[in-house]
């Protein structure tokens, strides 16, 4: 259930830019949303007409971009996809990895009126 406060935060950090802005209406959010951020989009889109209800915010349209988990082989300095959770450079074989996308959870763009 956490995706409910994650959706309250959302619309907070929303409402406070559209006011800042003087926004009549938030038209669209478009939310970065890695795969590995352990956020459910069906359930946060399921709150976000709940916690936007009577506010600038009510009726925008709430738009997930999706992330794909990728690492980076310090051994051969080469970026590569992650499938099924292998961190395994597919390049050298190395195990010398970091994650470099696939957590990132954050609102990257507001549209207004």
């Amino acid at each position: 259930m956490h995706e409910l406060g994650v959706t309250e935060s959302i619309a907070a950090i929303c409402l406070k830019h559209a006011q800042r802005n003087h926004a009549k209406r938030i038209v669209k959010v478009n939310v970065k949303l890695g795969d590995l951020a352990g956020i459910v989009d069906h359930y946060v889109s399921f709150y976000w007409d709940m916690v936007t209800k009577d506010t600038v915010a009510q009726g925008a349209e709430l738009n997930f971009i999706k992330v794909p988990v990728a690492a980076y082989c310090r051994k051969c300095d080469e970026e590569f996809a992650v499938e099924e959770f292998d961190l395994t450079c597919p390049k050298c074989g190395e195990a010398d990895t970091e994650l470099v996308s696939g957590r990132e959870f954050l609102v990257e763009s507001i549209e207004i009126e």
